[in-house]
């Protein structure tokens, strides 16, 4: 997955391989001198203490590591006649902290630890900017990561949900119709309790907006949303009928709204006898 950061009006690009985050060090060279990023990765390469600090990171994290080829270039590095490419290093070493991508939109890509060594070589204040941004996409992420486990709970959920009217709701040898409308009316029942709308009402209501109703639910609603689906299900296999379902549910999704948003209230900061927040 390939990422972009924006830093110092620098776009920065990352990608994401065999469980390896890296940052384009090349569109990190462009910030010293645009014209010149192979010679300014050449450079930092032929550097000892660049050596030794990709050899050490090699040797903790890549059991494939070609430490004699390693320790060669180690001995090299100082002298005058000593030039080193990401190429060359990763062939010769088996290396993983750094890629190299040929084609227009390729480069240099270094693991992040290693990529922030080597902005901190170009600009102190250009790698700390560079790791704050990084910073934020990864808090971003993990928001988003947290979205998509509480909506695939809900759509888990649904499953046994629509298994259980699969069991007991469809008549025997139904039409594709009867199934596509039973489905829809169970469907619409968990709407119209938790939401107070079957899915069409909402879609009239809100023309401008893409999805459905449940994509634009908050985490409070889809965590009632789960709940409901999974005690549907079981009403569903007691018997008991759409419209008491309906009242048992909508009694549920009210309380358990009240005591989720009740807790978040009671979770917020408040400002203590001194006038500090607590």
């Amino acid at each position: 997955m390939t990422v972009k950061l924006q830093v110092l009006d620098h776009k920065i690009v990352t990608d994401y391989r065999d469980g390896i985050e890296y940052i384009c060090i090349t569109d990190v060279a462009r910030y010293k001198n645009p014209d010149r990023t192979g010679v300014i990765i050449g450079n930092w390469l032929r550097n000892r203490n660049t050596i030794e600090f990709l050899g050490i990171w090699e040797q903790l994290n890549n059991p494939d590591f070609n430490v004699i080829e390693f320790d060669e270039f180690k001995r090299q590095a100082g002298l005058n006649s000593f030039t080193l490419t990401a190429n060359q290093w990763i062939e010769k070493t088996s290396a993983r902290g750094l890629i190299s991508k040929p084609g227009r939109y390729g480069g240099t890509f270094a693991q992040k630890d290693i990529a922030f060594e080597f902005a901190s070589w170009i600009s102190v204040e250009f790698k700390l900017y560079l790791i704050k941004e990084f910073q934020r996409l990864k808090e971003q992420e993990f928001r988003q990561m947290g979205w998509d486990i509480r909506r695939n709970l809900a759509k888990v959920n649904y499953l046994i949900h629509t298994d259980a009217i699969k069991e007991n709701l469809i008549p025997d040898t139904p039409t594709a119709q009867q199934i596509s409308s039973v489905y829809a009316s169970e469907a619409d029942l968990l709407n119209v309790a938790l939401f107070g709308v079957t899915a069409r009402e909402w879609r009239d209501t809100n023309p401008e907006l893409s999805g459905n109703i449940r994509d634009h639910a908050n985490v409070h609603q889809l965590v009632c949303l789960a709940n409901m689906e999974s005690l549907n299900a079981h009403f569903i296999d007691e018997g008991l009928p759409q419209s008491e379902r309906l009242i048992k549910l909508n009694a549920l999704a009210i309380r358990q709204m009240r005591i989720l948003i009740n807790n978040r209230q009671n979770s917020l900061p408040r400002p203590g006898e001194d006038g500090e927040y607590v």
